[in-house]
């Protein structure tokens, strides 16, 4: 049995429900100490922490999830929008990260596809442009035979960018077709999305998402020939 670590130890009630109605097992902790001293028997299954007002508490589990052995992982960080200059230094510390307030089915997918076997589907369909292969059965990412490790929303991201090379879409679009709604966050949420998938993606191939000015971005070509 799966069981999730949730901080804090009393969620809100919007997550609480969202995990119960959902069929999540958890377990909230309180410190970083309830780490080792509540783990279950068959190990974490992963680890929802909600930054508020105890963020130095938040980050102090990330951190003890991470030093451990055998690394705890999935890592799932919820955040409010005015603190994500705080992933900046700390992009070490958790998986994927989830803008607060939530949409509730955005979360519980992006909890679903941390949770998700890796198992490989045979002729799956996939999207390829050059070096890039995204696979769309198993959420797999690879460029030149590389894997790329993708957080779910870097992934959907890049595969609705990539479905269609060339095309200029604005923040405010790209917001409204990947997100699916309203998104709390704004345009910053697709500029850091973005800068983590060049990231990712590495130098050579950063250029693939170019940057239109005052507009958007448009997936193409890499700069670098």
């Amino acid at each position: 049995m799966t069981v999730l670590a949730i901080f804090p130890a009393d969620p809100s009630p919007e997550l609480a429900q969202l995990l119960d109605l959902s069929g999540f097992v958890w377990k909230g902790i309180a410190e970083a100490g309830d780490v080792d001293r509540l783990e279950p028997e068959d190990g974490w299954g992963g680890a929802i922490v909600q930054i508020g007002d105890d963020s130095e508490t938040g980050w102090g589990i990330l951190r003890a999830f991470r030093k451990r052995d055998i690394p705890v992982s999935p890592l799932l960080l919820i955040i409010r929008g005015n603190e994500l200059q705080e992933l900046e230094l700390r992009d070490d510390l958790f998986d994927d990260f989830c803008l607060d307030p939530f949409h509730p089915r955005e979360l519980e997918a992006r909890i679903k596809h941390m949770l998700a076997s890796s198992e490989v589907r045979p002729e799956s369909e996939k999207i390829e442009y050059g070096p890039l292969v995204l696979d769309l059965e198993t959420y797999e990412a690879s460029v030149d035979g590389a894997p790329v490790d993708l957080t779910f929303m870097e992934y959907e991201l890049l595969r609705f960018l990539s479905a269609t090379p060339g095309r200029v879409f604005t923040r405010e679009v790209l917001l409204s077709r990947v997100w699916g709604y309203e998104y709390y966050g704004g345009a910053r949420t697709v500029d850091v999305h973005v800068r983590r998938l060049r990231a990712k993606l590495g130098e050579e191939y950063a250029g693939l998402i170019q940057t239109v000015r005052s507009v958007g971005y448009r997936f193409g070509e890499s700069r670098r020939r």
